[in-house]
């Protein structure tokens, strides 16, 4: 996930990082808090498809821009 984050431009510190939890939820339609799902979602969506990581990558960048 590290190098998903640095490819959106975003770096997690301690004071975000439950801020962009809240943000990848809803990309893969995951209620917050609910962890396990959402991780394998997300790795199902960016493992082998290179579209479907960039399309990851994309909406993060958008709800994190929206965000702030």
């Amino acid at each position: 996930m590290k190098d998903i984050l640095e490819e959106a431009g975003i770096t997690v510190d301690k004071q975000n990082k439950k801020d962009i939890d809240r943000v990848i939820h809803p990309i893969v339609d995951v209620e917050y808090k609910n962890c396990s799902p959402t991780w394998k979602k997300v790795k199902e969506r960016i493992n082998g498809d290179a579209s479907e990581r960039a399309k990851f990558i994309s909406e993060l960048k958008q709800y994190i821009s929206s965000q702030g």
